[in-house]
């Protein structure tokens, strides 16, 4: 059986490189490229692939709300996250989305093709070195119950399109390129920020500029806006 993939990285030349070298396997087809989260998710919908290998920080929207958002509409393919980094943060919140593995990118071309074989067959595949990390947490939740507060922070969770617009904010795009991005109009996406900053507690674009990045939703620190930009933005909301 030849497994059909997809490969997400919004950089043209890593894309390019990966789909070479799963082109050597016989039983590997690449049959589309995205180039950011939001492609991703267009072409799964549209090609139907066995796998994704997606990047874990992209612009617009990043692996993880990819990730995310393909498990929500499609059950049966199975992502497998590529990152350079093997933070705790990063990995578990791929795991906790439903990536099925997790591979850093300086694994060998061997390493990437036997790991989409294997989220392929419902199995896992982590990195070596990234086996303690899951351990641990493993061991961590069982060890520790949720608390009340997080609990009562479970049932506050961010849709789907917020997390977006919260990602887009915290790259610095502006209201109305988010309108614009997301086909919404300026009036619905500053109704949609207003309801986010209150489920998070946070004030303005900073706030969730913040979250963002404390959640892994977004791995780019965005440039200083000029002071009145962000009091257009709606900062003291």
């Amino acid at each position: 059986m030849t497994l059909r993939i997809v490969i997400a990285d919004d950089h043209r030349l890593v894309r390019e490189g990966l789909q070479a070298v799963l082109a050597r396997e016989h039983d590997l087809d690449v049959v589309g490229l995205a180039e950011d989260g939001a492609d991703a998710v267009r072409m799964v919908r549209k090609l139907q692939p066995e796998v994704l290998v997606t990047d874990v920080a992209m612009p617009g929207l990043n692996g993880i709300e990819a990730v995310r958002r393909i498990r929500a509409q499609h059950e049966t393919v199975r992502v497998l996250c590529l990152s350079m980094h093997g933070d705790q943060r990063n990995v578990l919140s791929a795991l906790d989305a439903g990536a099925s593995g997790y591979l850093l990118k300086d694994s060998s071309g061997e390493e990437l093709a036997q790991a989409v074989r294997h989220v392929a067959a419902g199995r896992v595949h982590l990195s070596a070195c990234l086996m303690g990390v899951v351990v641990d947490e493993i061991r961590a939740r069982n060890r520790t119950p949720p608390s009340p507060a997080a609990l009562a922070g479970a049932r506050q969770l961010l849709t789907l399109r917020e997390r977006e617009i919260v990602q887009l904010f915290a790259e610095d795009l502006s209201t109305q390129e988010i309108a614009d991005r997301l086909h919404l109009s300026g009036k619905t996406v500053a109704t949609h920020r207003e309801n986010i900053t209150r489920k998070l507690g946070v004030r303005g674009i900073a706030g969730l500029t913040r979250y963002a990045l404390r959640e892994g939703m977004s791995a780019v620190e965005p440039p200083t806006r000029p002071r009145g930009a962000v009091a257009a933005e709606g900062g003291g909301a």
